[in-house]
């Protein structure tokens, strides 16, 4: 062995690890230096794919860069979700998703990436509460006419989700769970079936973000028993919260947010955020969201994460109170 050469390269090493580091510091303090692409893990035209697109136009508008907006459906937003967990975290890979991520872990026996490791939160932005839907001439008038119904008929008041494992599915199955009620669960091939179904009377009711429901109950084809939430939402004053229909401890609320790939610079995921808050504190942020039925509001890094870890032991015991096996 050549102990030379081996104390020579010695200093190298650390020479490069230092030229890197300074490299990388520069570039955060630069960042975004080229166009940052936002991987949405689910069809356009879907709830998180419009907040998001909204989003990234803000961004742009503020850094003077483009964010590009990019679909990677499939698997439940594993596929899109896996290709930013493998990508460079140098930021400019995001991944935007709702809910639906901290709900991974029940859905699936094994997941193609480390939950727990390999993507960080970044902010959450735009909370959406989730509403029981039922047509406009339904007979159920309230929440407890609903949850009469369901007691009485024994199982045989029926909801549509877009399938098993999804969001709605979930949030609908702790309605019962709140309730101590059991519904029967009808799956459809995407939310837009499920919601036809409802229009069609092949179902009771479906619970979904407001986003997906409003244009319909303005439309008059839907309404509204209940939204999650402590307050009402100011698009729809007349609609009651969970909490006043009567239904107590149902704090299901769907919110998107941003997450980065582990080992992203601080400094990038700093600013970023702080970009993420400006546009959030826009008037025009603000009015988007309201129009659709949503919430403005932000959550950084430390209140995601934290929030990320409560969501999935709730989603936990939602699924261990059903029966719901994953795939």
């Amino acid at each position: 062995m050549n102990t030379r050469s081996t104390r020579a390269s010695v200093p190298r090493r650390c020479a490069l690890a230092a030229i890197a580091f300074i490299a990388m510091s520069v570039h955060a303090q630069t960042w975004p230096e080229k166009p940052v692409r936002i991987v949405v893990p689910y069809p356009p035209g879907g709830a998180v794919d419009a907040v998001t697109r909204k989003m990234a136009q803000r961004l742009s508008e503020q850094t003077g860069q483009s964010f590009v907006v990019e679909n990677k459906a499939g698997a439940t937003g594993t596929i899109g979700t896996t290709q930013v967990a493998r990508a460079p975290a140098d930021g400019y890979t995001l991944l935007a998703n709702d809910t639906t991520y901290s709900l991974l872990p029940h859905i699936f026996k094994k997941l193609p990436f480390n939950y727990a490791n390999d993507l960080q939160p970044v902010a959450a932005f735009v909370f959406a509460p989730m509403a029981v839907a039922v047509k406009a001439d339904a007979r159920y008038k309230t929440m407890s006419d609903l949850i009469a119904a369901a007691r009485a008929g024994d199982g045989k008041v029926s909801y549509g989700s877009g399938g098993a494992g999804t969001t709605p599915h979930f949030a609908s199955e702790a309605l019962g769970v709140a309730t101590g009620v059991h519904f029967m669960h009808v799956p459809f091939k995407g939310a837009g079936e499920a919601t036809l179904a409802l229009l069609g009377g092949t179902v009771d009711y479906q619970i979904a973000s407001t986003p997906g429901l409003i244009g319909q109950v303005k439309g008059g084809s839907l309404r509204l028993l209940a939204v999650s939430g402590d307050k009402r939402l100011a698009a729809l004053p007349n609609v009651p919260t969970f909490a006043e229909a009567g239904v107590k401890g149902y704090g299901v609320v769907n919110f998107t947010g941003l997450w980065a790939p582990k080992g992203t610079p601080p400094k990038v995921l700093e600013r970023l955020q702080k970009e993420v808050a400006a546009a959030m504190a826009s008037q025009d942020m603000k009015t988007f969201a309201e129009g659709i039925g949503a919430e403005p509001g932000y959550w950084d890094a430390s209140a995601f994460s934290r929030q990320l870890a409560e969501r999935t032991a709730f989603w936990g015991k939602v699924a261990a109170n059903t029966a719901f096996e994953r795939q």
